[in-house]
């Protein structure tokens, strides 16, 4: 029999984190984050980093592991987890897998097995001279009926060099843990305007001076910028390319498209249970969960 994993995913803004903390503290358990820029020291209210006050005493893992400015992948994600994980179940707890980056949730909860072989940083090199336009034209030309986002720069390098190195554009999967994945989101007006105010809230805390201090301290702005959303957006207010107001219209834009294409791509995952956030949903959840572990 597997281990049991514990997921909550689910779209920006929708209070993941939160939920995910008074889960872990009902059932003893601890937090896996799965977000691509909560890895990253420094990247803390553009990221939405769950604050120690946050966390009430729930252990939490992955947040913090590698300086801003360096590289992180999915595969590096996949190999931290698994050992974070399989340390908190050894300890007797209950693992939590809790974020919204929908590749860094697959490739634990599905169990991606990924290539074992070196990357070509020649060619990553190469590819990183392109601009994202050009990257997502060329793998285009490589796999015409892909399905993959655009504006996903790292996602579409990755596949590039996935052709690049002959391995499987889409992983096999061996599952390492028996999963429970619940949903969390909200109607979409009720996303919007939770973006909104989460957006202003953070500019309030510091999100612009945040910037400015990792800018500051050495990070170029090119990766911040490939960082995406608010710290591509502030990045670019600091140089002069938008007012200030200018800035926070596209950028509350930008995070209503990503949140669209987030629920895009959880919707897709038939064993996903959405819950319904407007009706108690930590009663739902612990029915659910309790079931599960009772399996």
């Amino acid at each position: 029999m597997l281990p049991k994993l514990i997921v909550v995913e689910g779209t920006t803004a929708s209070g993941k984190s939160d939920f995910g903390v008074e889960l872990a503290l009902r059932y003893g358990g601890e937090i896996i984050s799965a977000d691509s820029r909560q890895v990253f020291r420094g990247l803390d209210l553009g990221s939405g980093k769950i604050t120690p006050e946050e966390t009430k005493g729930v252990p939490h893992h992955l947040i913090d592991v590698c300086d801003a400015g360096s590289f992180f992948s999915m595969a590096d994600f996949q190999k931290l987890a698994y050992k974070a994980i399989d340390d908190v179940i050894a300890r007797g707890k209950l693992p939590f897998l809790v974020g919204g980056t929908g590749l860094y949730v697959a490739s634990v909860a599905d169990g991606y097995v990924m290539s074992d072989r070196m990357p070509d940083l020649a060619y990553r090199a190469e590819l990183e001279k392109l601009s994202t336009e050009e990257l997502y034209a060329k793998l285009r030309s490589l796999v015409p009926d892909t399905d993959v986002d655009p504006r996903n720069r790292n996602r579409v390098m990755r596949i590039l060099e996935k052709i690049h190195d002959g391995d499987d554009v889409t992983p096999a999967k061996q599952a390492r843990y028996e999963t429970l994945r619940l949903g969390v989101t909200w109607d979409r007006a009720v996303v919007r305007q939770r973006i909104d105010e989460r957006l202003d809230r953070r500019i309030e805390m510091g999100m612009i001076e945040e910037v400015k201090g990792l800018l500051d301290a050495g990070v170029s702005e090119e990766y911040m910028i490939k960082l995406g959303l608010e710290y591509k957006f502030v990045t670019q207010y600091l140089r002069g390319d938008y007012t200030l107001e200018e800035m926070k219209g596209l950028l509350a834009t930008a995070i209503k498209q990503f949140a669209k294409r987030q629920m895009i791509w959880f919707r897709r995952d038939a064993s996903i249970q959405w819950l319904d956030m407007t009706n108690d949903p930590l009663k739902q959840a612990c029915e659910k969960i309790d079931a599960f572990l009772q399996l």
